[in-house]
Formats: structure tokens, sequence, C-alpha cells
């Protein structure tokens, strides 16, 4: 996962300064060198490490900091704020013309996942109520046309092409008279790339931004590059001029440096980050919320905003007038919340995101086993869903044999179930319910809970 091995040690170095009483310049550089290598381990940009930890020090070492009653908090505020900073300060939206259609063009290095990015982007931008038209500008790379149209079916998104065409620009002005007669207020232009930054693709860009004139141009960087990505953004940046930057690949084995360079080197914001391979694993990427994460000081907003565009209203409606009558959760109910559940996406990104959590080091969470429990549930009768505590050896050996799973792993699921129904009784019954349980609760539980 992006940050990663930055966001473990930068939340030791804060945990520790966290609980201190008293800091002093000494406790500072030491910090900071910490914080130094940490960066520059991450593949960020010397020029940009020298320049945050300069920035770091000169505010932490204010007599209000070093004064104050909680020095250490002061000190992790004050590396938060310039991270934010770092990352681009606030969110930069997309500019909507006042005279639809708005022209989006992304470009970018072959294999930078621009494609895929484009569907993506559509899907987000129909979510905020627009129509968009996605447009196959890419003529060179084989089955790069047949790529977009297949990622349109999967979104039922129109996808413009004209296969007869090696000219782009007369492609991409076709498009925009499509767009106006079918009213699409937005046109993605899925432009070609290369393995390298060449004059010839350069050139085709630069006619299609002078006669097209988009109103948005977006360079789409794999993160997993590390400085490479970097470079490539100064690159079309002075050759091309962008207006903002869409990381993908954000969910690989990435140690985050292309991203927390990448506004720094070209002054161009980040506006969208690609989470995952799913065509709605993408979302607007918000600076502060970014440093919350890697800092594990949580997400919760992201949480929030993930269930409401997720969660189905009427159905949760349905399942808690259900839940009122009855007087237990059965594992049909089970099914139904793990469904909305993973509608939001994998089990681990939304943990990333709860305040603490990052700090659960040997947690290790799973992903598969939500496809195991599903198994599980979907193997039983609608009797043994409806009244689980009918399932003795016999069933279990069954129900084991059904979903390709163990007797061993029905039973620690069926222990975990009966918790969850304790949470659910108790909650129902008591107004404090959900605060009593989780004070009740320790950390081993917890762990416990999450294996």
């Amino acid at each position: 996962m992006a940050f990663e091995g930055l966001s473990s040690k930068l939340q030791d170095i804060t945990r520790r300064l966290r609980g201190k009483a008293r800091i002093t310049e000494s406790d500072l550089k030491d910090m900071l060198r910490e914080v130094k290598l940490a960066l520059l381990e991450a593949d960020v940009n010397y020029l940009i490490v020298k320049e945050f930890i300069a920035q770091v020090q000169e505010k932490a070492l204010g007599q209000d900091v070093l004064k104050s009653l909680t020095p250490g908090q002061q000190v992790v505020k004050v590396v938060k704020d310039e991270l934010v900073e770092l990352l681009g300060g606030t969110e930069s939206k997309i500019n909507f013309t006042p005279n639809p259609p708005t022209v989006i063009m992304l470009v970018g290095l072959q294999g930078s996942g621009k494609t895929t990015t484009a569907g993506k982007i559509a899907n987000l931008l129909r979510k905020q109520g627009k129509k968009p038209l996605l447009v196959a500008c890419d003529i060179y790379r084989p089955a790069a046309i047949k790529q977009l149209q297949v990622v349109g079916a999967q979104l039922n998104i129109p996808v413009f092409s004209n296969e007869q065409s090696k000219d782009v620009v007369h492609i991409a002005k076709q498009a925009m008279s499509v767009a106006m007669s079918k009213l699409n207020d937005v046109v993605i232009l899925d432009t070609a790339g290369r393995l390298h930054i060449d004059e010839e693709l350069m050139q085709e860009l630069k006619n299609i931004k002078k006669d097209v004139k988009p109103h948005e141009i977006l360079l789409v960087v794999d993160s997993m590059t590390g400085q490479d990505a970097v470079n490539v953004a100064k690159s079309f940046n002075e050759n091309l001029g962008i207006d903002g930057v869409v990381l993908t690949k954000l969910d690989g084995d990435t140690r985050g440096g292309a991203a927390l360079s990448v506004k720094k080197v070209t002054g161009r914001p980040i506006k969208f980050a690609a989470t995952g391979e799913k065509l709605s694993d993408i979302e607007v990427f918000y600076p502060e919320r970014m440093a919350q994460r890697i800092l594990g000081m949580g997400d919760v907003l992201s949480i929030i905003e993930k269930a409401e565009e997720t969660f189905d209203l009427e159905e949760a409606e349905k399942l808690e007038k259900q839940l009122n009558k009855k007087k237990e959760l059965d594992l049909d109910d089970y099914l139904a919340q793990l469904k909305q559940i993973k509608k939001m996406g994998s089990f681990s990104s939304i943990l990333k995101m709860i305040p603490g959590m990052n700090q659960l080091k040997d947690v290790k969470v799973d992903d598969k086993e939500f496809v195991r429990i599903e198994a599980m549930i979907c193997s039983m009768t609608k009797e043994e869903r409806k009244n689980p505590r009918i399932l003795n050896g016999n069933r279990r050996v069954r129900i084991a044999k059904g979903s390709g799973t163990t007797v061993q792993e029905i039973n620690k699921f069926m222990k975990s179930f009966e918790m969850t129904q304790k949470m659910m009784k108790q909650m129902q019954n008591n107004k404090g319910g959900m605060k009593k349980l989780m004070n009740s609760l320790d950390s081993k539980d917890l762990k416990g809970l999450l294996k």
C-alpha cells in the first residue's frame, strides 16, 4: 500500500513525541533527522526533503511550541501542516465550463493506466450528475480502442471511436459534435502514450490542445515508478502545460515519493488518486486527509463519504426495521450487512482510515476472509441461517464441504458471529450500549476480532 513504509516510520516518531512533557532543541534535531531519512527512503526528492525539514524546524523551534503545555502534540501538528502543504494544501477540483461540454484530456506514458483512469473519472463524474462521453484517441496501441469500449460497456457510459481515421484531432472534433448532439456535458479524451517522452508524442498532444482547446489536461502518473514519475510530470508540464495530475496504482507496493514530490516540482495539483483495480476505485485527492492517513490520524470523512455513496438507503432502513422487530441478528441479516460494507471497497483500506488502527501493528486483515464467510452462509439452509443454534457437528461438516472451507473455519466464524449478536443485542437494549461495549473490549479482544 502507498506510503506504508513512510507512514509506519512517521507514526513511530510522532508517537514518541506526543508523550513528552518537555522537548529540547536536541530532541527536535534528532526527530527531524529521522523524518529526513524516512522521506528520503520513501523516494522523495532530496531538495524537497531539505526544504520540508527547514520549514518544520523553523516552526517547531518557536517559543510557542517549546513552552506550550503539550509541546509534543504541537510539533506533530507542525509536521502534519507542512505535509498538507507539500501535498498541495487544499483540494483542487475539475474546472467545468459554463458552456458544456467540458473537455478533459488525459495524457501520460504507456502503461500509466490512462484508459482505465478515463473510465474511472467518467464513473466518478456521473455520480456527481454529469453525462460523460469517452473518446478513443489512441490509434496506435493494439486493442486500445477495444479496451476503452469494454470499460465503457462495463460502466454503461458511451464511447466514441473512429477506427477508419488516423487523425486524432479530427476524431476529437467529431467527438465534440457527437457530445453536443447527445447532450453529453463532459468529454474525456483518452490519448496515446509512448514508452518514453518523444517529440512525435508531444507534437500530437500539442495539436489536440491547439485545435480542441481542452478545459483540463490531466497527466496520469504511475506512482509505482517513484522519482521517474516526478521527472515525467516535470517534462510533460514544461512541454505541454498540464492542469493537474492523477496518481494511479496507489494500492501497489510503492514508497509514495511521487505523490509527495509531484506538486512541489510541477506546481500543478494532484486532482485524483486511483486506489485499486475496480472502476470505482478512484477518489478526489484531499491533501489534508492524505496527510492524516500517513500520520495514522485516520480519515473518517472519507469513510463517511464512501458509505453515503455506496450504501443503499432503502435497504439499510429495511434492515434496521427487521432488526428492531427481531430478538437478535440472524445470518441473513449478517450477510446483507456484509454485502453493504463490501461495496465500500477492501476492508483493509477502510481499516487504515480509522484513527488509531495503524497502531495495531500485528493485525492482519485478509479480504478473502469475507468471500469465505459469504460462501459459508450461502451453503447453509434457510432454517440454519434463521436459527444458527441448530448447527450441530454433522451440519457443520456439510457446510464446510459445500463452501470449500474447514470445520475449524466454520467454528471460528460462528464464534465471532455470536459475539456480533451480543453486541447488537446490547445496542438494542441500552442507548449507551455501544459505548459500554467498546469500553469493555480491550485491545486484545479487538485484535482477536480482526485476525
